[in-house]
Formats: structure tokens, sequence, C-alpha cells
């Protein structure tokens, strides 16, 4: 039978240059820090539009928040021991960033019928 690609790469003679990395990495975060008007040479890649209104943005990581609740089950579901002990942790961690994004979209905008969430702090 014929093998149709190459054979993989040795990993044991690939090796990164990790000292190189971390300089890479130290002067980036070193030059942010002593200028932080600076903007951040890495942020072009995932950008946010500056005119997007909160409710909107609040929304959008509700459904993030719910989609990495649904991957942390299901990698949490694969593992055994402290991992999955791990993996769980960041699954309820989700939920509950989910939970307080969602009160934060109700407190905007209440839904019908439920009263305007009034604060509970009471100055003494």
């Amino acid at each position: 039978m014929k093998k149709h690609s190459p054979n993989p790469p040795d990993p044991a003679t690939e090796t990164a240059d990790l000292s190189a990395l971390s300089d890479a990495t130290e002067r980036t975060v070193s030059s942010r820090l002593r200028n932080p008007k600076r903007p951040d040479p890495i942020s072009h890649v995932f950008t946010l539009l500056p005119d997007i209104d909160t409710p909107t943005l609040l929304a959008h990581a509700c459904e993030t928040l719910a989609s990495l609740n649904v991957m942390a089950t299901d990698l949490a579901c694969e593992l055994e021991g402290s991992r999955r002990n791990v993996a769980l942790a960041i699954q309820q961690l989700s939920v509950l960033a989910e939970l307080l994004v969602n009160r934060a979209l109700d407190n905007l905008d209440p839904p019908e019928g439920l009263p305007e969430v009034t604060s509970t702090n009471t100055a003494a």
C-alpha cells in the first residue's frame, strides 16, 4: 500500500528556541508597561467596533460563555480524577459568568412582567 503523506517530523529533532520566544514576549510586555497608550501589537487580530452598544456586547459575551460551558462539560466527561475536577471548575466559572452577564442584561432592559432591579445597598 502506498503512503500518501511523508513521515511526520521527529519531535526530538525539532526544538523551539524558547529563549528567543521569551525575549520577544518580554520586549512586548515591557514596552506595553512603559507606554500604556501604545496599542498592543497583537490586538489587531481581534477587534471590536467602537460604537457597539452595551446590550449587544453583553449578549455576545453570554453566548460565548454558554459555548465555553458546553465545551468544558464535554471535556470533563472525557477526563478522570483531578483533571476532571479542573474542567468542572472551569465549567462552573463559565456558568457563574453567564449568570452575571444575564443579570446585567436584565438590569439594562428588564423582561416584560418583571420589576426593575433596585439596589439593596443602603447606607447606615
